[in-house]
């Protein structure tokens, strides 16, 4: 089981960046593929991105791409979601996920799958 804890939240001005952090805790943390949820007031849960175990694969939905990154950090058991450009309707909850995969470079998109979740950070961007 893997526990998960994001940081790096907060209130920024539109255009402005922020980077948020998902810590995981346990084991194997190389086997997880991960991914980024968030979930804005009155609205669904939205896929933001994801991310393969060994890093080389990223997915992005079409409202974030050119601004946000997902990277990872396995010797640090970290994932992070670098935020440029932020928009007011980036404003949102944001989530971090994780789920035990096979291959190296399996993307997961859909929040069904994943089986761990963090307890969500706010992102507020004041336009």
């Amino acid at each position: 089981q893997v526990q998960l804890v994001e940081a790096g939240g907060g209130l920024v001005q539109a255009g402005g960046s922020l980077k948020l952090s998902c810590a995981a805790s346990g084991r194997a943390f190389s086997s997880y593929a991960m991914g980024w949820f968030r979930r804005a007031p009155g609205k669904e849960r939205e896929f933001v991105g994801a991310i393969s175990r060994s890093g080389g694969t990223t997915d992005y939905t079409d409202s974030v791409k050119g601004r946000f990154a997902i990277s990872r950090d396995n010797a640090k058991n970290t994932s992070y979601l670098q935020m440029n450009s932020l928009k007011h309707e980036d404003t949102a909850v944001y989530y971090c996920a994780a789920n035990p995969v096979v291959f190296l470079e399996t993307i997961l998109t859909k929040p069904t799958v994943y089986a761990y979740w963090g307890q969500g950070t706010q992102v507020t961007v004041s336009s």
